[in-house]
């Protein structure tokens, strides 16, 4: 596969074979699911056959009987875009049993991974998951592309232990303005192995897509427009705190609508929702999550920029510069088979005290601001301080920004070039 790019979750689904029957790989639509797993079956010793639900017969077939269609492909086997037969679930449970049974009383001979499913929807797809295949299942997060896969960088989880971090290999941009064309060009696969395709084409096709499968399977549209609407105040505020009586107003909408509208977002992998950390030390701090496009090129479509120089000089590119950093620091968990949401939050109290990201590494959390200058002054970290009330060691913390070296602020605080995360 010439134009293939590699994928950091090659390691984790290795990892997983053999010590799971079934391994599932959840995200967005054209994040790479299917992709990576052709790439997997093309490189094993074992024949790994594929099918796809989008093809309508299959479909059916699965629906109206799930046993025939599973004695018919055999194992090992890819379902991609399974949540179209839910149904399925309850007889690859049968059939993994089996097998399992066979092992132990029949041939002797290990079951292995029989079954590689994928899906772009998390609702009813994860909970008939943890109910049918309760223990014979692994289920990885998939995101589009990280700079990291897209430069054949080793990608680990991201830590700021300064020590570690100035051993990393950096990744290059080119300067400031080949950053914000990359930020604007975004992450999805397909961008990278057609580079002519134009932007605007891709992603109008993207969101059509994307409303007329995931989210009408999802939630009954009344107003289609206005869920346009609501996904591009969305993305207007990425980077910012969720505020779903603001966005109400915005779109003529009800405060519950746009609730549920949000958790549609957050549940086919459109939006991360970073939450706020707290203790009971800190009795004032703001309970509401702060809104990030996984996919800065989606948010840059939904709110009408035009290339990468206007961005650049937009009122826009400090938050979706933010945006972009913090997106790509959840790539690195999810990646790595780490749940970004015990590991990352934010802070902000009712007094206006804010810090952009906390990053919690077992019994240690370190404070990071995100800015888009290559100078940032010591008041950048006049708020590190808080992380004491949380009664955990920090070691330093960092500021992410555009500087070419890394620079001490202080005995403890460090500017950190973009290119280290």
């Amino acid at each position: 596969m010439p134009n293939y790019i590699n994928r950091t979750i090659e390691k984790l689904i290795e990892q997983m074979h053999g010590k799971f029957p079934a391994i599932m790989i959840s995200g967005a639509r054209q994040a790479g699911k299917s992709t990576v797993l052709q790439y997997i079956a093309a490189i094993s010793r074992t024949e790994i056959k594929e099918v796809s639900l989008d093809d309508l017969n299959e479909r059916d077939l699965a629906q109206t009987d799930p046993e025939l269609f599973l004695r018919v492909h055999g194992t090992p086997l890819i379902i991609d875009e399974f949540q179209y037969a839910p149904g399925l679930l309850s007889y690859i449970k049968i059939a993994i049993d089996k097998a399992r049974k066979d092992a132990l009383f029949g041939s002797g001979k290990s079951a292995g991974t029989l079954y590689y499913l994928t899906g772009s929807q998390v609702f009813e797809t994860i909970e008939g998951l943890t109910e049918s295949l309760a223990g014979r299942i692994g289920i990885i997060d998939l995101h589009p592309l990280s700079m990291r896969e897209i430069c054949a960088k080793q990608e680990d989880i991201f830590v700021p232990d300064i020590q570690k971090l100035v051993s990393k290999s950096k990744v290059e941009y080119g300067g400031m303005l080949s950053l914000f064309e990359r930020i604007f060009r975004g992450s999805y696969p397909e961008l990278y192995r057609d580079r002519d395709m134009p932007l605007e084409v891709f992603f109008s096709s993207y969101v059509r897509t994307y409303i007329e499968r995931d989210v009408r399977r999802i939630i009954n549209i009344q107003d289609e427009p206005k869920f346009m609407k609501f996904i591009s105040a969305m993305a207007a505020r990425t980077g910012q705190e969720f505020n779903a009586t603001d966005i109400a107003k915005d779109i003529e909408v009800s405060a519950d609508t746009v609730s549920k509208w949000t958790s549609v977002l957050t549940n086919t992998y459109i939006i991360h929702l970073l939450q706020p950390h707290s203790n009971n030390n800190i009795a004032r701090i703001i309970k509401r999550p702060k809104i990030y496009f996984m996919d800065t090129g989606l948010a840059c479509y939904l709110t009408g920029y035009v290339s990468g120089e206007t961005l650049m000089r937009s009122a826009y590119s400090g938050q979706i510069f933010e945006t972009y950093v913090v997106s790509e620091i959840v790539k690195s968990y999810t990646n790595n088979g780490k749940d970004p949401k015990k590991h990352l939050y934010y802070y902000r109290d009712s007094n206006g005290k804010e810090i952009d990201l906390l990053v919690v590494n077992g019994d240690e959390i370190y404070p990071v601001e995100i800015k888009k200058s290559a100078n940032p002054k010591k008041d950048a970290v006049k708020h590190f301080s808080l992380v004491d009330k949380f009664e955990m060691a920090s070691p330093n913390g960092i500021v992410i920004c555009l500087t070419e070296e890394v620079h001490a602020l202080d005995k403890k605080n460090y500017m950190l070039p973009i290119e280290y995360i």
